[in-house]
This record gives C-alpha cells, sequence and structure tokens, in this order.
C-alpha cells in the first residue's frame, strides 16, 4: 500500500499486435508488441502541483489510461490515495478526477444535466451548489441548460473539466486541458486549478505549454520513449541550463538522453 497521492511501481506496457487470423491464434504464433512505458517509477505527494511533460508518443497518456483504470499495464503498480488501482479500484476512482485529451460528450444532455448525471455516479443527489460553482469558475453559467451539441469546442472542454471535478477528488488529472482553447479560459482555468491545488488538491498535468508547467508545476517528469529520463524541481531543471527556461531544459535533456542511447 502506498502513502502517496500517486504512485507508480515498475510499470511496464506493451500493445501487444493482434492475430491477423484465426489459425494464426489457434498455432499461438508469436506476436510483435509496441512498447510504451518501460519500468517506470513516480511517486507525488499529497498537495504537489506536478507536471508530466514529452514528445508526442512518449508514453504520458498511457500511464494516466492506467491510473484512471482505462488500461491495464503488463507489469507492475499503481495507487490513487494508498488504493490499488486494479484490486481496490472503487474507491481509486472515487479519489481521481482525470480530464482527457478527447472531447467525449453525450448529446443528448445539456452542461447541468450532464454534471448531475456525473454526480451520479458517485453518489452525489444533492450537488447543485458545488456544481454552481465550478460552472461559475469555468465560465459555464450562461451555457448551463444549453444542449452539449450546440456549445463550441472550447465550451465541451470547459464541460469535460467541470466532470472532473464535480465529485470534488483530492487528486485531479489534466491531460492537456488547455490544447486548442482560447486565452481567456486558459488564464481561467488555472486560476481554479491553482486555487484548488492551495486547497490541498494535488494535480497532476500533462501539457506542450512549457511555460504552464514552469509557472505551475513545483515538480517536473520529463518522458521520452516510454522512460523517464528526467525528475527534479522546476527550479533544479532550470538551474541546468542557467535558468534560461523550461523549454530550453526539456530540449536539453531530449538532446542528452537521445545521446546516451545513442541515436544520431
Amino acid at each position: 500500500m502506498s502513502s502517496a497521492a500517486i504512485e507508480f511501481q515498475h510499470i511496464h506496457k506493451t500493445y501487444v499486435t493482434p492475430y491477423k487470423h484465426w489459425w494464426d491464434r489457434l498455432l499461438k504464433k508469436p506476436r510483435s508488441g509496441l512498447v510504451a512505458l518501460q519500468d517506470i517509477n513516480l511517486r507525488i505527494e499529497y498537495g504537489e502541483f506536478f507536471g508530466l511533460l514529452g514528445p508526442n508518443g512518449a508514453g504520458k497518456t498511457s500511464l494516466i489510461s492506467i491510473l484512471a483504470g482505462l488500461s491495464y499495464a503488463t507489469s507492475g503498480q499503481a495507487w490513487v490515495c494508498g488504493h490499488n488501482v486494479v484490486t481496490d479500484f472503487r474507491q481509486s476512482r472515487r479519489s481521481l478526477g482525470v480530464v482527457p485529451q478527447e472531447l467525449v460528450y453525450d448529446p443528448f444532455f445539456t452542461v447541468r444535466e450532464t454534471l448531475r448525471i456525473q454526480s451520479g455516479y458517485f453518489g452525489l443527489r444533492h450537488n447543485d451548489d458545488w456544481i454552481d460553482e465550478v460552472l461559475h469558475n469555468l465560465g459555464l453559467t450562461e451555457k448551463a441548460n444549453a444542449n452539449m451539441r450546440a456549445l463550441s469546442g472550447g465550451m465541451k472542454r470547459r464541460v469535460l473539466v467541470a466532470q472532473a471535478l464535480v465529485h470534488r477528488p483530492p487528486v485531479i488529472v489534466l491531460d492537456e486541458p488547455t490544447a486548442g482553447v482560447d486565452v481567456d479560459l486558459r488564464r481561467s482555468l488555472w486560476e481554479f486549478i491553482a486555487r484548488l491545488n492551495k486547497e490541498g488538491h494535488t494535480i497532476l498535468l500533462t501539457t506542450h505549454y512549457l511555460e504552464e508547467a514552469e509557472a505551475l508545476c513545483g515538480r517536473i517528469a520529463m518522458m521520452r520513449e516510454g522512460r523517464v529520463v528526467a525528475l527534479d524541481t522546476t527550479e533544479a531543471l532550470l538551474a541546468r541550463v542557467g535558468g534560461a527556461g523550461l523549454e530550453e531544459a526539456f530540449v536539453q535533456i531530449m538532446h542528452d538522453d537521445r545521446n546516451a542511447q545513442g541515436v544520431a
């Protein structure tokens, strides 16, 4: 059992290529596979604002999917607030709110109905006061009774954030939450998330906006090809490049790792 808000121990994940023909399965022919994660060990303490950075295909979303129970690790274990994501999945799900990259929504409900239904998944029947607060802080109050189909892409992303927060989880995972959204939403979202962090919520953020990670995250892990290639405080990572900025540190660390791996 883990005492951290989030912990990964020796996580490996391989996506195995499916059989092309039924007789291949019968003959148990060997299959190739894509290695997405290689021996990931991370521990995120309660109250941290933690950044997970890396290029596309680095394994960030695969790692978050394992934490959220959307995918199983090939080997290794993960915990949320001390609850194993496989053997104690009910409590681990209650402790976690996830904002995914994809815009996934039900087109038959209004924004408020969507949040009430989401509350019901967690047994919350009288949650309107908190729903109203979340709507206000995400700039959705005027859209509360609008059908989800009528919303712009940016507004739909705001609703995804609201859904992740509706049951007040102690751990919040944001997977590229501001990708493709306007500057005003980005600013208001980070003000709200920073407030939640100050109130004690643990935040795990993946983002391509390095200035966001630099401004918000106390510690950062950088990933490449399914491995953690750097893990330190934001201040220490910036010091590696003379305080020039997180983007410079990111480029330098990725370059150093490629050289260490013998990649031209």
